[in-house]
């Protein structure tokens, strides 16, 4: 699984973080979740249903609302419609960069504010909720002995899964005016899968048979036995996202990943994700990384850098090589760790080389040989290091021709 952080504007515009969990090979779809009423993108719930449509080949964006996790804002100054709004920008976000969401998933009061952003999400093709309340004013049901403080004072600190909150009349207000909930539902316009425990003692059964009553087909409605709200087990994240995958399957575009085909072996490709100054997708084959800087050099620390890379293909050439000769000589080769590293130095310090002038590359190499080797044979292992087709590469003259890709 590949992973990309990045910040967007929200509706209230602070930055809001997000999180795209994508598979190795090209995506089939992107979708769009929504986490839990205080929670976070990092939830147990969203990373591992994230992860799990990942292996199925749906890459999924989480991302924390205004004041929540990592992003930015105070959460006393949202609601529910600041949370539409910022699922919207989330999309909005995608869109910009090619990846709009064809799948909205909401947890939760996620799933009501899914339900309420999806008819302005034209790309989604199709919607699930989770746990998820009929009316978003069901929230009031869990600040119930709060409520008379909050219309008194305008507003009190609350307790919601063991941390504090500070909720608003702003926040209760904009739960009591929001337009009718079934409306929404009645009108969404996509295929719904409605997912509830019958268990749930958080978010009533009731609610899913509301909304799965409500909404138009095709629909469908799964009982989630034995789950609680939070989908805490791993167990059940794991079969809601086998069942989201195999249910949307048949209503996401087919050819997202057909379209991106593979470079031949041997042929690199990098492209700019647009995601800040740096990040670029690297395509080698059918395998698929990021390449990125470190936060202190402007980037996401998203992927390795540039020179990462580089040590990476002599570190993996150096292991490879050795490996080889081991068993081809019939020696007694342990695991092997290989540990780079660069920097740049004073020509003048190396007493080795040619050029005397300016600065140069240098990388050090520690290898370190395991297994039941005689001295003789550590000599000869490092000696092999050398000849290494990447370290050869790189200590032989090299040419690079540039020219201008056509079309």
């Amino acid at each position: 699984m590949q992973t990309e952080r990045f910040v967007f504007p929200g509706a209230q515009g602070q930055n809001l973080s997000g999180r795209l969990d994508s598979p190795e090979t090209p995506p089939r779809a992107y979708a769009l979740f929504a986490h839990c009423f205080t929670c976070g993108k990092d939830v147990l719930s969203a990373s591992r249903i994230a992860a799990a449509l990942a292996e199925r080949g749906i890459a999924t964006m989480r991302f924390d609302f205004t004041g929540l996790g990592s992003s930015d804002g105070e959460f006393a100054n949202t609601h529910f419609s600041s949370n539409v709004e910022d699922l919207l920008a989330a999309a909005a976000h995608l869109r910009s960069l090619g990846r709009a969401p064809s799948l909205l998933i909401g947890h939760s009061l996620g799933g009501a504010a899914i339900l309420a952003a999806a008819g302005q999400v034209p790309e989604a093709k199709a919607v699930a909720t989770i746990a998820a309340p009929f009316e978003p004013a069901h929230v009031l049901h869990l600040l119930e002995t709060d409520l008379p403080e909050i219309e008194a004072r305008g507003e009190a600190g609350v307790t919601l899964g063991g941390r504090p909150f500070t909720i608003r009349r702003s926040f209760l207000d904009d739960l009591r005016n929001q337009p009718e909930q079934a409306r929404r539902i009645a009108a969404l316009g996509r295929p719904l899968l409605v997912l509830h425990s019958p268990e749930d003692a958080t978010v009533s059964v009731d609610s899913a048979e509301q909304i799965f009553a409500t909404a138009q087909y095709p629909k469908g409605f799964v009982a989630l036995d034995g789950a609680d709200h939070l989908l805490t087990r791993r167990k059940d994240a794991d079969y809601v996202a086998g069942l989201l995958a195999a249910w949307a399957g048949r209503y996401l575009p087919e050819t997202a990943a057909a379209e991106i085909a593979a470079p031949p072996p041997g042929l690199v490709t990098v492209e700019e994700t647009r995601h800040g100054k740096f990040q670029q997708t690297v395509q080698m084959g059918k395998h698929r990384i990021l390449a990125d800087e470190p936060v202190a050099q402007g980037g996401f620390d998203s992927g390795p850098g540039p020179y990462d890379l580089l040590l990476a293909g002599l570190g993996a050439c150096t292991s490879m090589t050795l490996r080889l000769y081991a068993e081809r000589k019939g020696l007694p080769l342990g695991p092997v760790k290989v540990t780079l590293s660069h920097r740049k130095i004073h020509a003048e310090d190396c007493a080795a080389c040619e050029t005397k002038a300016g600065l140069l590359d240098e990388i050090t190499r520690e290898i370190r040989l395991t297994g039941p080797l005689d001295d003789a044979q550590r000599t000869r292992l490092l000696e092999i290091a050398d000849k290494c087709p990447v370290h050869r590469t790189l200590e032989s003259e090299v040419i690079i021709r540039t020219q201008a890709a056509e079309g």
